[in-house]
C-alpha cells in the first residue's frame, strides 16, 4: 500500500486534541471520521485480538517508561522517554479503539476495565527495569522488534491497521535509533557502564523468543531476520556479546498472548487502572 495515497494515513494527530489519553473525558474518538468496517475475507473476532494485543503492549510499555519521570540521569533523557512513552500511549489509543470498534467496547473500557488474565501483552513489556542500562536495553529490542513488525502492517489488508501502523513507523524508528545510541554509549564506555550494559542485555534475553513464537492470533509474522541484523549491528559496534540466556518458560505452552503473565504485570494494572476504578463514572 502506498501510504501517500492512504485515507487513514493522518489517523491521530500528534499535536491535537486527539492524541491525548482518554478517560471520562470526552476526548476526541481517535478514529472519528474514520470507516471503521471490517474489511471482507478478514475475520472480524481474530482481528480485535490482534490489535487489542498490539495496544496492550503499548499500553503496558508506555506506563513502565513512564515510571522513569523524575529518575533520569538527564533532563534531555527525561524530556526523549516522556516522548517515547507518549508516542506508544498514541498507538495504544488508536489499536484499543480499532479492537473496541469490533468487540463494541469503548478504549477506557479495554485499558481500565479488564482483568490481569484478559491482556494479551507479550511478557517483556511487563517487568520494571533495575536500571538505566536495562531501560535502553529493553527500548532496543522492543522498538526493533515492533518496527520491523509495522513496516510490514504498512500493507496490512485492513486499512485502519494498515494507517496506524503507517504512522507508527517513524516514531518507533526514533526509538530504536535513541535506544542504540544508549546501548552503544554505554556498552563502548568505561568498565563499569560495558558491564551493566552486558548484565542488562543478559536480564532482558529471556523475554525475546517469545516476540517471535507463532500465535493465532498474529496476522503478520514479525520479521526476526530484520530483528537480528540490527541487533547484531548494535552489539558489535557496542563490543557486547549475543545474550545465550534460555527463553522464559511457558506454563503449559501459555504466554502473554494467551493471558498467562508474570508477576509484575499485577502491579502495573493496580497503578495504572487504580483512579478510573475508584471512580468509574467520572467525567472532568
Amino acid at each position: 500500500m502506498d501510504t501517500h495515497d492512504n485515507p487513514y494515513e493522518s489517523l491521530s494527530d500528534e499535536h491535537g486534541a486527539d492524541a491525548r489519553w482518554a478517560f471520562g473525558t470526552g476526548f476526541t474518538d481517535p478514529l472519528a471520521g474514520i470507516d471503521t468496517s471490517v474489511p471482507q475475507g478478514l475475520d472480524p473476532a481474530t482481528l480485535a485480538a490482534y490489535c487489542l494485543a498490539l495496544g496492550d503492549d503499548a499500553l503496558i510499555y508506555s506506563h513502565r517508561l513512564q515510571q522513569w519521570m523524575t529518575r533520569m540521569p538527564e533532563l534531555e533523557e527525561e524530556t526523549a522517554i516522556a516522548n517515547v512513552a507518549l508516542d506508544l500511549l498514541g498507538q495504544a489509543r488508536m489499536l484499543l479503539a480499532r479492537a473496541g470498534t469490533i468487540t463494541g467496547r469503548s478504549e477506557d473500557e479495554l485499558a481500565f476495565f479488564r482483568d490481569e488474565p484478559e491482556f494479551r501483552n507479550v511478557r517483556l513489556v511487563e517487568r520494571a527495569d533495575e536500571d538505566f542500562a536495562e531501560l535502553v536495553g529493553r527500548l532496543l529490542v522492543f522498538a526493533t522488534w515492533r518496527l520491523a513488525l509495522f513496516e510490514r502492517l504498512r500493507g496490512f489488508a485492513d486499512p485502519v491497521l494498515a494507517g496506524i501502523a503507517a504512522k507508527s513507523v517513524n516514531e518507533l524508528a526514533y526509538h530504536r535509533d535513541y535506544a542504540a545510541q544508549w546501548v552503544v554509549r554505554l556498552g563502548d564506555g568505561t568498565d563499569l557502564s560495558h558491564a551493566r550494559m552486558q548484565a542488562a542485555l543478559d536480564r532482558t534475553w529471556p523475554l525475546v523468543a517469545e516476540l517471535f513464537d507463532p500465535h493465532p492470533i498474529d496476522l503478520v509474522a514479525a520479521g526476526r531476520g530484520e530483528f537480528d541484523v540490527v541487533l547484531d549491528t548494535v552489539l558489535a559496534t557496542a563490543g557486547l556479546d549475543r545474550p545465550t540466556a534460555a527463553p522464559l518458560a511457558k506454563v503449559a505452552g501459555r504466554a502473554g498472548r494467551d493471558g498467562l503473565h508474570t508477576e509484575a504485570l499485577g502491579y502495573v494494572l493496580a497503578e495504572l487502572q487504580s483512579v478510573a476504578r475508584a471512580h468509574p463514572d467520572a467525567t472532568w
